[in-house]
């Protein structure tokens, strides 16, 4: 900002709230150097030549500021040289407030936005109408394609201006403006759709086959690379139909073919945006050294794939009541954390994001959540050393705020010791795992299978859970993370060692209940009612 900006906006009163504001000092070596923030570049011309659209501010008699909003063509604003600009001022209303101001206080102040790009010019300057007979001028700042008529027309000369920061401004886009943004993502429609087309009349015999058995028909339409190990597969309701209504959180268990050649599901984060009905969308990560499902799944689902799966679960629901939310979001983590963090701000809930990986090519989505939560969003990049800490951001939490975690056992574990240590109520911590705890150090146990009369083997490196299935006995299950309890049975002799999140004290105690996907016995043997 130079000087002659600063000598006409900054007032003795405006110094002096500075000062007390702490932010003079600052603002003074705004005061120092060469004057030119009166004479336009390149850059501000262009900019004002490419703007449909400005607010303009009078002074009227009785000393009340007067704004109006100018549209018209881009470019209807002219520069005429380094320090004059010009309108023609087309029809509206007939108040002409603006117009009676000028004849008394020729002062006048501009805000040009360009709000796709979070960016501002103001401008203040002297304005004069141009005079009726001065023909030259008016054929200069007239539009030739724009049918509108033009009443009067005004030259202002820059007094001075100064470029804005972008914070606070939120994206708006016009009509044009979409058209080009979306034109690409069509093109890629049509190409995917070609595609498709052909893949179904090449392959007829392969499409008939669906993958699973649940009431929820889909078809894969599209599939996505987000990063070097993330891909991202969008589902549709096989008859083009409305999908059924999630909330942010929800998940599905996704039925695959593996290596086998056996039925296999795997849970995953619905991460599309919730108010959607016309897809679901999953970012799969795939795993090089884990259980083979991951990897299945990236080698076997292309477009044009059926599945048959159950409807969406949710055992991540956001609680109404929590109206300032903190999200973190570790690794794939990021999938529920991204739903919640578009389904709050669509309700207008506070929230901010925490997302920490290696780096952001690494990051799922890292660069659509940049642009969309802009300053509500934290990266952690553990390659440049940037890390959360947690000590700090819990210690920092008011009353209201609540978190909700997704990410590695590590991070979880971390957030919720500290937060306990802290006494933060442990119902404003939700989090979820994208993984089961480990089971190093565990050991293997009998298992009595009572109503089925049977004795089984639990390994070291199972859960009794797999062990049952593998028995050949049916056992309702979705999570495999001990989150929904649809696994639960009665123990009826033996202690548990319960890992999983979903029991109550109450359940564990009274009813003797366990969840077999993740909780052992602390013993070599213990019997259950299945």
């Amino acid at each position: 900002m130079g000087h002659k900006f600063v000598e006409i906006a900054f007032t003795e009163q405006v110094k002096k709230i500075q000062i007390e504001k702490n932010s003079r000092a600052g603002y003074e070596r705004m005061e120092q150097g060469e004057d030119f923030n009166y004479l336009l570049s390149q850059a501000e011309a262009d900019f004002i030549q490419a703007r449909d659209s400005f607010y303009m501010a009078s002074v009227s008699e009785t000393g009340w500021p007067y704004v109006q909003h100018r549209g018209g063509p881009a470019g209807f604003m002219k520069v005429i040289d380094a320090q004059t600009i010009g309108f023609a001022d087309y029809s509206g209303n007939r108040q002409y407030v603006s117009t009676g101001n000028f004849r008394t206080n020729d002062r006048v102040s501009i805000i040009f936005m360009d709000y796709p790009n979070k960016r501002r010019l103001k401008l203040l300057g002297r304005v004069s109408l141009v005079n009726d007979t001065d023909w030259n001028t008016m054929a200069k700042l007239e539009d030739d394609h724009y049918r509108a008529n033009v009443e009067r027309a005004f030259i202002i000369k820059i007094e001075a201006f100064d470029w804005n920061c972008p914070q606070h401004i939120q994206p708006r886009f016009t009509e044009s403006e979409l058209e080009k943004l979306v034109e690409p993502l069509n093109q890629q429609i049509e190409s995917l759709t070609k595609q498709l087309s052909t893949y179904s009349s090449q392959n007829a015999p392969a499409q008939m086959e669906i993958i699973g058995e649940g009431p929820l028909s889909l078809v894969v339409t599209g599939v996505r690379q987000l990063t070097k190990k993330i891909r991202a597969f969008e589902f549709r309701d096989i008859n083009g139909g409305l999908l059924p209504e999630i909330k942010a959180g929800a998940h599905l268990v996704v039925p695959f073919i593996d290596q086998k050649g056996e039925l296999s599901h795997r849970r995953y984060s619905i991460c599309s945006n919730p108010n959607r009905r016309d897809i679901y969308e999953i970012a799969v990560l795939k795993e090089e050294n884990g259980s083979g499902g991951s990897k299945r799944i990236h080698e076997t689902f292309n477009l044009g794939t059926q599945i048959r799966c159950g409807y969406p679960e949710n055992y991540f629901e956001i609680n109404p009541a929590h109206k300032d939310v903190i999200l973190i979001a570790g690794g794939i983590g990021i999938t529920p954390i991204k739903s919640m963090a578009q389904s709050l701000q669509s309700q207008g809930r506070k929230l901010h994001i925490h997302y920490l990986g290696k780096s952001k090519t690494e990051m799922a989505f890292s660069d659509r959540l940049e642009r969309e939560f802009a300053e509500r969003i934290s990266f952690y990049e553990s390659e440049n050393q940037v890390r959360l800490s947690v000590s700090e951001l819990l210690s920092s939490l008011s009353e209201k705020q609540s978190i909700y975690l997704c990410g590695p056992e590590r991070l979880i574990e971390d957030v919720v010791n500290q937060a306990d240590k802290i006494g933060i109520a442990k119902e404003r911590i939700r989090y979820e795992k994208f993984s089961v705890k480990p089971l190093a150090n565990s050991q293997p146990f009998k298992l009595n299978l009572a109503r089925s009369n049977r004795m089984i083997e639990v390994a070291a490196d199972e859960s009794a859970l797999d062990a049952i299935l593998d028995a050949g006995i049916a056992l309702p299950f979705s999570c495999k993370t001990g989150e929904c309890k649809s696994c639960q049975v009665k123990v009826l002799e033996g202690e548990v060692e319960h890992r999983d999140e979903a029991l109550s004290e109450e359940e564990r105690d009274d009813q003797r209940l366990m969840c077999p996907c993740v909780s052992r016995a602390k013993s070599e043997y213990r019997s259950i009612d299945v």
